[in-house]
């Protein structure tokens, strides 16, 4: 339940590290770095860790591309984030670039516009502002927070202003 701050955590060799880090990536993708902490917190040094990683990746249980492509797809689905935003949590999560490229690739076009569309008109159903040309800033910063390029932002307030005439 609670762990014992008088006792030190538990090493393991890399005979036994080795199932138990495949089964940490096999439960969800993982990137390089999350597998690095979680063998260092193993008690293994660089070179062990090392020829595990070059197993996993082997093996194709550690592939930090298939996890861009999931982390691009998952967080624009649940929560609603755009381009900008990915790429820079990506980055923030020492993916390389090529890495970042092909996960933003996962994110098709129609259904991209379509999601900023169904938050924006969340958005201004939800506002209570009432003076359009700060309505309308209210609603471009939320957006942009959420990581959504201005041009595409500029084109979904225009349709939704022409909804409303």
């Amino acid at each position: 339940m609670f762990k014992n701050p008088d006792k030190a955590p538990k090493t393991y060799t890399p005979g036994e590290a080795l199932p138990k880090i495949a089964a940490f990536c096999a439960y969800q993708e993982r990137t390089q770095r999350e597998v690095e902490e979680k063998l260092k917190s193993y008690g293994l040094d660089e070179d062990e860790a090392g020829e595990i990683i070059i197993r996993l990746s082997r093996e194709k249980l550690l592939d930090e591309e298939r996890y861009a492509q999931a982390y691009a797809r998952g967080k624009h689905r649940t929560n609603g984030w755009g381009r900008r935003r990915i790429k820079l949590e990506m980055k923030a999560k020492g993916l390389s670039e090529y890495c970042i490229k092909s996960g933003l690739k996962e994110l098709d076009g129609e259904e991209y516009y379509d999601k900023l569309k169904q938050l924006l008109g969340q958005r201004d159903a939800r506002e209570k502002e009432t003076h359009p040309m700060k309505r309308k800033m209210k609603l471009m910063a939320y957006l942009t927070q959420k990581g959504y390029e201005s041009d595409l932002i500029q084109e979904a307030l225009g349709e939704l202003a022409a909804e409303d005439e």
